[in-house]
């Protein structure tokens, strides 16, 4: 059996400090045997270092978690980056034609509804999709999870559980242990999986919008971080 961690962010995400030393000290930790690297809108880190993980006994599966008008779509067994800010039908259209997978991200979570793919596009696009997360690690909330497995039923749809790491410590909680890992067998595989979950750590969040900020004065982008200050502000208000 592989232990697997799908959807898992690494240093080329603008919210995760997950360097490939890092990633692969705590795959070795907590043994985990595959990573499904998805970053948000790149494949880079996942394609450049998939030799690296794998020479040292972790496969690598090359992701990309992009965000379309409609909410994020991952693609899984990429080749090359796809745009983002496409529709998701022609984001799923540019997966296909890699022949990859296409795997739907927290299709239900209240604190991030702009990424959240639309139920009516789940619904409309349900004959394509391959894979959806019945539970996400960093929902906030069991009834998230809940509500993510419903719509997993609603429309037949493959399940997986979903870690999507930013930071260190998130590595290694929620996986999933599966006897095949290659494209061919891998959804054969989730139909006989074990799937843990866990629940999310409440430090995370604060964590991710922390990396980011600091990516940004790293970068010297100060214009971005006063805007990024000022919509929480706002919200506050």
């Amino acid at each position: 059996m592989y232990k697997v961690e799908f959807h898992v962010h690494s240093i080329a995400s603008k919210d995760s400090f997950l360097n490939r030393y890092l990633m692969l000290f705590m795959a070795k930790l907590k043994k985990i045997d595959c990573l499904a690297i998805t970053d948000h809108n790149e494949v880079k880190f996942a394609m450049k270092n998939k030799d690296f993980f794998e020479k040292r006994k972790v496969k690598i599966i090359v992701g990309e978690e992009i965000f379309t008008q409609d909410g994020e779509v991952i693609g899984l067994f990429l080749t090359k980056k796809i745009q983002p800010n496409l529709t998701a039908e022609d984001t799923i259209k540019e997966i296909r034609e890699q022949g990859g997978l296409v795997y739907i991200p927290h299709p239900y979570d209240e604190k991030r509804q702009k990424t959240v793919l639309k139920e009516e596009c789940i619904e409309s696009l349900s004959g394509e999709i391959d894979l959806i997360e019945k539970h996400n690690g960093r929902n906030i909330s069991e009834t998230f999870s809940k509500k993510q497995n419903e719509l997993a039923e609603k429309y037949g749809l493959r399940k997986v559980v979903g870690s999507d790491a930013h930071i260190f410590y998130e590595l290694g909680r929620n996986y999933c242990m599966l006897e095949k890992v290659d494209k061919e067998n891998l959804l054969y595989s989730l139909e006989k999986g074990v799937f843990h979950e866990r629940k999310f750590i409440k430090i995370a969040h604060f964590n991710t919008k922390l990396v980011k900020l600091l990516k940004l004065l790293m970068k010297g982008d100060i214009d971005e971080i006063c805007r990024v200050i000022n919509r929480k502000f706002k919200r506050r208000k």
